[in-house]
């Protein structure tokens, strides 16, 4: 017996160490209670919390420029012809009566739409020419329901630009940024009212810089246009394409029908050169030679020229070929001649048409350009002194 109670006394104290091992070395291998980590837990669910941001940087941007944005609603008289010619002939009338054909109306007013945005707060806005040209009345409309009778100042067809003047209290300016630091790949936004739907915005990046006019199928105009892939449409026409911090960065053109993903802009510093022409009531100067030009390469010259249909043979270098000359114009007055290839323009060389462009456009109207051209595989030298484009389309 004495033996069992000694078994059972060192069974009990064998538990006995066992039960304070587990006490002691609990934290490992029993799961903490709830009061033991409500506080840590708490403090971990506060640090990993996300910040209240009511808006994204686009709403943020928007929010800055909206209120300056405007919708342009235009009117102009338009003619028509009052009836088919034969049914217009006096004989016709007087046999079967002047009365038998109403005569449908001279005129008719002519609706249309578009976007703008205000540049000062002397009421200024900026838009496009092609939504306000000719129109006989013009009205603002600005987001938060003010109308105003529009004062057209100055339009500039080359460059699609148009100042109008709004006479109001406490109106909203459009903060204008500098499209000289764009970048592709930059974040664009477009703000207007396309198609009549009021305060639209769409989002997307700059898809590409400096696309010159002909590029995008425009040779009339003298522009390089911001590409974006933001979806502008008829009634974007003169709204501000805004970057990142809700600064204007272009003036939305609506200018290709069948492009799809894909944007025009013109640039805001080149709006802020014309912009004092304008509201001014000045012609905004455009020097112009009267050339319709391509671009040539010596392959290109080859084929030309090894062509039995083709109607001149052409030097083969590289430079711009005149295809066509303006009657009377600069170019035909100062010696330039078709099928002449321009190499150089008062020293520099030039490659492209676009590149000539740009030399005539930053010239002085009257002032002689020297153009050396290659002409019967010799090098002439030509001087042209650029004339006011508008002067010549009058």
């Amino acid at each position: 017996m004495r033996q069992i109670r000694n078994y059972a006394l060192i069974i009990l104290l064998s538990v006995a160490l066992t039960l304070s091992s587990l006490r002691v070395f609990s934290p490992w291998i029993i799961p903490p209670s709830v009061a033991e980590v409500s506080a840590p837990t708490a403090q971990l669910v506060e640090t990993a919390r996300v910040p209240d941001t009511p808006h994204n940087f686009v709403a943020a941007a928007v929010d800055r420029v909206g209120p300056a944005v405007v919708r342009v609603d235009t009117e102009r008289t338009v003619a028509t012809r009052s009836q088919d010619p034969f049914f217009d002939d006096p004989f016709f009338r007087g046999f079967f009566g002047d009365d038998a054909f109403p005569r449908l109306p001279q005129e008719f007013r002519q609706q249309g739409q578009g976007s703008g945005f205000i540049v000062d707060n002397s009421g200024l806005l900026l838009t496009n020419a092609h939504v306000v040209s000719g129109a006989d009345k013009v009205t603002i409309t600005l987001r938060d329901g003010r109308t105003f009778d529009g004062e057209v100042k100055g339009t500039d067809e080359p460059s699609d630009l148009a100042v109008v003047k709004i006479r109001g209290d406490n109106l909203p300016v459009a903060p204008e940024g500098d499209s000289s630091q764009l970048q592709v790949g930059d974040w664009a936004i477009a703000v207007g009212n396309p198609l009549g739907l009021d305060n639209t915005v769409t989002l997307g990046i700059i898809s590409t810089l400096n696309r010159s006019s002909s590029q995008v199928g425009i040779p009339d105009k003298r522009l390089d246009f911001v590409q974006t892939d933001a979806a502008i449409n008829p009634g974007n026409s003169g709204g501000p394409l805004v970057n990142d911090q809700g600064e204007v960065i272009g003036i939305n053109t609506a200018i290709r029908a069948d492009a799809e993903g894909i944007g025009f802009a013109i640039p805001i510093n080149k709006a802020k050169e014309i912009q004092a022409f304008l509201a001014e009531g000045k012609r905004v100067p455009h020097p112009f030679i009267g050339i319709q030009m391509t671009n040539l390469t010596v392959d290109q010259a080859k084929d030309i020229n090894s062509d039995p249909n083709s109607l001149l043979t052409v030097p083969e270098t590289d430079g711009v070929l005149i295809v066509q000359m303006v009657p009377d114009s600069p170019a035909a007055k100062g010696g330039l001649r078709r099928g002449d290839v321009i190499v150089k323009i008062d020293g520099d060389a030039v490659t492209t048409a676009e590149q000539l462009q740009k030399t005539v456009e930053g010239s002085k109207i009257g002032q002689g350009l020297k153009f050396e051209v290659i002409r019967d595989n010799q090098t002439q030298t030509v001087t042209v002194r650029p004339a006011e484009l508008q002067d010549a389309a009058q």
